[in-house]
């Protein structure tokens, strides 16, 4: 997600446009980019417009969509391949009545200045509800430059949210997704390697090694690492026991190699259910998919399928999938507006789940 390479030239035509301000009052927007030839290629436009939005996590709270994003801003820290210039500092939330309807800004709803453990860099978050309590969850890094995982508590979805004075105790790297199960059960998954850390532990364990974003990653003929799962206790503010990794498994029963960079995990791990199966989607990274692999319960282990969306305009892809009356949505980024690959635009295409399970790819750019 916040990892940075030259993007790869086949996968886009980048736009360059001004920097948008930055927006913190409650507003209604509807995409505003002309209907050009440019825009044409796009499957989809930007629900977003007058700022910028990357990483959206939608849900159906209350009968309404809500879409907990990132906000992307302007930064004056150099560019890096761990994601130092992702240097997003605060959250809003957006609603929608329907995918193809108006867009809701209700401004800012956390800031790191209201986070107390939390110095900087506030990524990808996610949302949760249980009791009529909604929970925000997100990570940030430390005093010590470590990404952590809190949890802000509100009473409306779109807050205002009270963040925990500390971490979620055992929590660690990025891009936190919670799923409730139709049991009653909520799990979190997390993790993203690079600049989200996850190669620094094994079995929940930090250890330093070295700096550079591939150092601590399995060698390409080993297993790659997963993305992580913890159960959540009944007050949805801490883990109920020990994180596990989720294993991904290709065809044959063998677990994804680190080598195989079209299929291994990198970030953004997003489960739904459908027809009681599991569907783990995550991003690929560096080959810019969005791939998914089912399973039967929630820890997995999950069989590789294939892919959900295709390269997006832009290095990073993030996504959520989110059933609204019946039909599934894909809510996900590019770089329509700006060109640059930390300031991000977020839109909506809607899934299709084919007769036998599997899901129809996304193509979203010519």
């Amino acid at each position: 997600m916040k990892n940075l390479l030259t993007y790869l030239p086949a996968c886009c035509a980048l736009l360059m446009l001004a920097s948008c301000g930055n927006s913190t009052e409650t507003t209604e927007s509807t995409a505003t980019v002309p209907a050009t030839d440019s825009t044409a290629k796009y499957l989809s436009q930007p629900l977003i417009s007058d700022h910028y939005t990357a990483d959206p996590s939608a849900h159906v709270f209350e009968g309404k969509i809500y879409i907990y994003p990132s906000h992307d801003v302007e930064s004056d820290v150099p560019q890096d391949d761990l994601g130092a210039h992702f240097n997003m500092m605060d959250y809003h939330v957006y609603s929608m009545d329907s995918p193809d309807g108006e867009i809701t800004d209700h401004g800012k709803v956390l800031g790191a200045e209201d986070i107390p453990w939390a110095k900087r860099q506030l990524w990808a978050p996610d949302a949760a509800e249980k009791d009529g309590k909604y929970y925000l969850y997100f990570p940030a890094k430390d005093e010590k430059d470590i990404f952590k995982i809190g949890v802000a508590v509100g009473d409306s979805p779109i807050g205002p949210f009270t963040a925990q004075p500390q971490p979620i105790k055992g929590s660690y790297s990025i891009d936190p997704s919670v799923f409730g199960d139709s049991d009653g059960t909520y799990y979190m998954y997390f993790g993203g390697i690079w600049g989200g850390q996850l190669q620094k532990y094994r079995n929940n364990k930090f250890e330093d090694k070295g700096s550079a974003p591939t150092d601590g990653l399995p060698a390409d003929d080993q297993p790659a690492l997963g993305p992580i799962i913890a159960k959540m206790s009944d007050d949805m503010l801490q883990f109920a026991e020990s994180p596990k990794e989720i294993k991904i498994l290709d065809e044959n029963g063998s677990p994804i190699l680190n080598g195989d960079n079209a299929r291994r995990f990198f970030e953004a791990a997003w489960i739904h259910k459908y027809k009681g199966t599991y569907y783990l989607s995550y991003s690929t990274g560096d080959t810019h998919f969005i791939a998914y692999a089912t399973g039967d319960n929630p820890y997995g282990p999950f069989t590789y399928q294939g892919v959900v969306l295709n390269p997006v305009e832009g290095w990073t892809n993030h996504h959520s999938i989110v059933e609204v009356k019946g039909k599934w949505f894909i809510y996900y980024h590019d770089t329509q507006l700006s060109g640059k690959t930390h300031l991000r635009n977020i839109k909506v295409a809607e899934l299709t789940h084919l007769e036998d399970g599997s899901i129809q790819p996304i193509t979203p750019v010519e």
